[in-house]
């Protein structure tokens, strides 16, 4: 434990002097700015006011770039050491493959997901001294999404960077990953499934496949208990689910992925010409 904690650690004083951390800050830490100086939290939408609507944008926003920085940055774990030439020499050191691996999944979540947190937490902090009532259960839920959205996208990277054989390569793939999820949330999926007469669970059911969708559908459901926005989907999930049955799911499925891609990943490495 003492090797993985250490591993950890390494990984991330070396991300904390990185250029992406301080962009990937700056990003999330600007967008709540942003918010803040354009009145969301003071506007009345749908019934919802202050730090709830701001939280609520946020949200959407961080879907679209948390995923792809994930990526990105993780993608460069192995594969970057890899092409720079010190794979060797990390690995010679006195620690265990798995600590080694797993130490810079946990150093690298803690550094994804820190201005993540940061950024919500400042939000509250500020919301608070102008008085504005803190939405305890939305805040919550909400940093429980986005740790899981974390983690399974920092599985994935792991796994690809273990697969690639140099950074462009993984980089690459990251980009083709993301770009694959994205443009298979709503309206390219369901048009094709509608057109080849699918049943509507069958094309829910794929739909909610990817983690993506599951969080997006996921962030309104505390503001949209009937998920109206979804129209006639909306019955297959709660029929299927719940609503607190899918608020479980939204949390699960994505750590499941992640862990899995990144087991996945772990197996193919030590099986793997390390050097």
């Amino acid at each position: 434990m003492r090797h993985l904690w250490l591993t950890a650690y390494a990984d991330i004083v070396e991300s904390v002097r990185a250029r992406w951390f301080m962009v990937y800050t700056t990003v999330f830490g600007g967008l709540v700015v942003l918010l803040f100086a354009y009145g969301l939290a003071e506007s009345r939408i749908m019934g919802f006011t202050g730090l709830s609507r701001l939280l609520l944008t946020y949200i959407q926003l961080t879907m679209a770039i948390l995923p792809i920085f994930v990526l990105i940055t993780t993608v460069r774990s192995v594969a970057g050491d890899r092409e720079a030439g010190v794979f060797e020499y990390l690995l010679s050191l006195p620690i265990s493959l798995s600590s080694w691996f797993w130490g810079k999944i946990i150093g690298r979540f803690a550094m994804v997901f820190l201005p993540v947190m940061i950024a919500m937490v400042g939000a509250t902090v500020w919301g608070s001294i102008k008085g504005v009532e803190i939405p305890w259960t939305m805040f919550g839920y909400y940093t429980a999404l986005l740790m899981s959205l974390a983690w399974c996208f920092l599985g994935i990277g792991m796994l690809i960077s273990t697969i690639a054989r140099s950074s462009d390569v993984a980089q690459g793939a990251a980009f083709v990953v993301w770009l694959v999820l994205l443009l298979f949330l709503d309206l390219i999926l369901l048009g094709i499934l509608i057109q080849e007469h699918l049943p509507a669970e069958t094309a829910v059911a794929i739909a909610l496949a990817n983690p993506m969708q599951v969080f997006r559908t996921a962030t309104m459901i505390l503001f949209d208990p009937q998920l109206v926005l979804l129209g006639p989907s909306a019955y297959v999930i709660l029929d299927t689910f719940g609503q607190v049955g899918y608020i479980i799911y939204a949390l699960v499925y994505p750590v499941l992925i992640g862990t899995a891609a990144a087991g996945l990943g772990y197996y193919l490495f030590q099986k793997s010409d390390l050097p």
